[in-house]
């Protein structure tokens, strides 16, 4: 099966919404257009393999992305979040000018392939050794996490698929960095606001601190690859 040369990528998809309290996502996920449109579809299986062709260029045929955090771990992101981060890049309400192109329905297709794809990237098992941090400063960074980040993202670092908040666990360090300080910056406009408020007195050493401690959080077992696992759909 021929690969495209660049990747239409899945995105970033471990945004961080470390918002404390109950979030109204009204806010920050207006929903609508193709989003509904592909949350209500039947996803085709079939279709979604295909679809994921163009996405493995970058995030790799097993959807374990790069550990310096280049790409994202997509393998088994909750589906309604990859959903809602491909829509909103369509919409331009999500900044990626590096994917944009390649995400565009004269690529990849319409609703319909958006739910397929994020179905089938959905199922993938994760990988079973993500990039860490250095490991200096975790007791600090469990305190920032239980304090700040457990309502959304929940205990372990699973999220929540209805709600849109996306799985951190198992996600490359280097990658989860990057993203914080687009949200913490004002640089990544589709971003929780209750967020970007609750972590904006976050200094340098403490986002270390605590994205250190979420790249070490392990998802359950029965989600994780044996470490020489293949993707069957492409070999």
């Amino acid at each position: 099966m021929k690969l495209p040369l660049i990747s239409a990528a899945v995105i970033a998809l471990a945004l961080p919404a470390f918002a404390e309290g109950t979030v109204d996502t009204s806010s920050w996920n207006q929903g609508g257009g193709e989003q509904d449109e592909a949350l209500s579809l039947v996803p085709d299986h079939e279709n979604g393999i295909e679809t994921y062709e163009v996405c493995s260029a970058c995030h790799q045929l097993n959807g374990w992305g790069l550990e310096d955090g280049t790409f994202p771990q997509i393998a088994h992101q909750h589906k309604d979040v990859i959903i809602k981060q491909l829509a909103d890049i369509r919409a331009l309400n999500r900044d990626n000018p590096t994917m944009y192109p390649f995400a565009l329905p004269s690529e990849i297709g319409g609703a319909q392939s958006i739910a397929d794809v994020a179905e089938y990237i959905s199922k993938l098992p994760m990988n079973p050794n993500n990039g860490k941090g250095p490991g200096t400063d975790l007791a600090h960074g469990e305190q920032l996490y239980k304090d700040n980040c457990t309502r959304c993202h929940g205990e372990n670092g699973e999220g929540d698929n209805a709600k849109f908040y996306p799985r951190i666990q198992g996600q490359h360090y280097k990658y989860l960095v990057r993203q914080f300080q687009w949200i913490r910056d004002g640089k990544r406009r589709n971003a929780n606001p209750d967020m970007v408020q609750q972590i904006k007195g976050f200094t340098d050493a403490d986002m270390d601190a605590v994205l250190d401690y979420v790249s070490r959080q392990q998802p359950d077992p029965s989600i994780v690859a044996a470490p020489d696992w293949e993707n069957p759909d492409f070999e």
